[in-house]
């Protein structure tokens, strides 16, 4: 049996489980902090190979193991790693209080409306997208993706970041800084957790499941649902198309250029992603911000004209291109350059659709496009329903596959 114990931000391990130890494997801080017997095997971890290899050794020979973990090492923890190669049946788990649990416990908030993501050996895109579309997160860093890292990846947004270091120990320092402010610093390698907090919305109200907010229960949304200028908006039938051809989820960032009223990026966000609304009107800008309150979520509005705006964004996971105009193969061709996914586009001009489907075929992206007609109920006096053509729209969508997604700008 291989004895997994979580310490560091909880109590300390129980002092019969390691009295009995032969092998003990835990992070140098770890061992020099509990009382080992001195018969016992110590095993820095370091490369996991090695340790594992031992702990094999050991376990054939129905000796017994500790493997020493911060926290609750079956969240995000050395559990999945031990489960996988030794089988869950052979592992006797003794958690400790994980390190975001601690974290918020210092604040005083809930987490369970807390979105946790783990930036530790992942890129740090996925957790600095969640930090801009959600109002409570928790990053546990590593190197490289730090608090600074992610303070500089956040540094225009009015986020407030809560670094805790050491948590547990003597020397555990919690502090609130600004983006900005965690950009500017070294914060060595204690850090255990960095939560991204909007404080507006961090007392958020009481759940049923914990995490961030669930999935919409439902979308392509009526054109009512949103403030928009002389009907021009994306109809709801374009919208639920352009939504499954863009895929948006928590983790991702979407670009809707020429932006209009913001339905689509609304919409994107209400699924979870990061959004960024490219629009050059003013009238446009404040409508979208408008109709992102109304809705409850967060959009990043941008005014200028595309492709120039775009230059200082950062790359997109799927982009949704809508208006015309001269300018739209330089803009879907910027667009599909950039787009780690997909590409969608919306044209009310027949004359357009050739220029904007060789610009996602010159990227590179597999392309395909529908042409959506529409008919809706609309009454008759005396009871009666007719049906009401809509304008008819074309929808072209570029998918980048997996084999040609390295060439994309990261």
């Amino acid at each position: 049996m291989i004895t997994v114990v979580g310490a560091g931000t909880g109590s300390p391990p129980a002092d019969d489980l390691l009295a009995r130890a032969e092998l003990v494997v835990g992070g140098r801080r770890h061992l020099d902090a509990v009382p080992l017997p001195e018969t016992a095997e110590r095993v820095v971890l370091g490369p996991l190979e090695p340790a594992l290899d031992t702990i094999a050794a050991y376990d054939r020979a129905d000796r017994r193991v500790v493997v020493l973990a911060s926290g609750d090492p079956g969240f995000f923890g050395i559990v999945r790693v031990l489960a996988e190669r030794f089988g869950p049946g052979r592992l006797q788990v003794h958690p400790g209080v994980s390190s975001v649990a601690a974290a918020f416990a210092r604040l005083g908030l809930t987490w369970d409306d807390a979105v946790v993501v783990s930036a530790h050996g992942r890129d740090l895109r996925t957790a600095v997208h969640l930090c801009r579309a959600r109002p409570k997160v928790a990053v546990l860093t590593g190197p490289g993706a730090g608090p600074a890292e992610l303070g500089a990846a956040l540094r225009s947004s009015d986020r407030v970041l809560v670094v805790a270091s050491a948590l547990g120990s003597p020397d555990e320092r919690v502090e609130r800084v600004s983006p900005a402010d965690a950009a500017a610093r070294d914060w060595g390698t204690a850090v255990s957790v960095v939560l991204c907090l909007d404080e507006t919305r961090a007392l958020g109200p009481v759940r049923t499941v914990a995490g961030g907010d669930p999935a919409p229960a439902g979308w392509a949304l009526p054109e009512s649902a949103f403030a928009h200028r002389d009907s021009m908006i994306t109809k709801f039938e374009v919208r639920a198309l352009a939504l499954a051809r863009l895929g948006p989820r928590p983790g991702d960032l979407v670009w809707d250029v020429g932006a209009g009223s913001g339905s689509v990026a609304v919409e994107c966000a209400r699924f979870g992603a990061a959004v960024t609304a490219v629009e050059k009107t003013a009238e446009g800008v404040e409508q979208i911000r408008a109709n992102a309150r109304v809705h409850g979520v967060d959009v990043h509005v941008v005014h200028g004209a595309a492709p120039e705006a775009l230059s200082g964004l950062d790359d997109p996971d799927a982009v949704f291109v809508g208006g015309g105009g001269r300018e739209l193969p330089a803009v879907v061709t910027a667009c599909a350059a950039r787009a780690r996914r997909s590409v969608v586009v919306a044209l009310a001009a027949l004359d357009r659709v050739p220029a904007a489907r060789a610009a996602l075929t010159s990227a590179g992206l597999d392309c395909d496009g529908v042409l959506l007609q529409s008919s809706r109920l609309a009454p008759l006096p005396g009871d009666v329903t007719r049906l009401a053509a809509t304008n008819p729209v074309f929808l072209l969508w570029g998918v980048r596959s997996p084999a040609r997604s390295e060439g994309v700008a990261q």
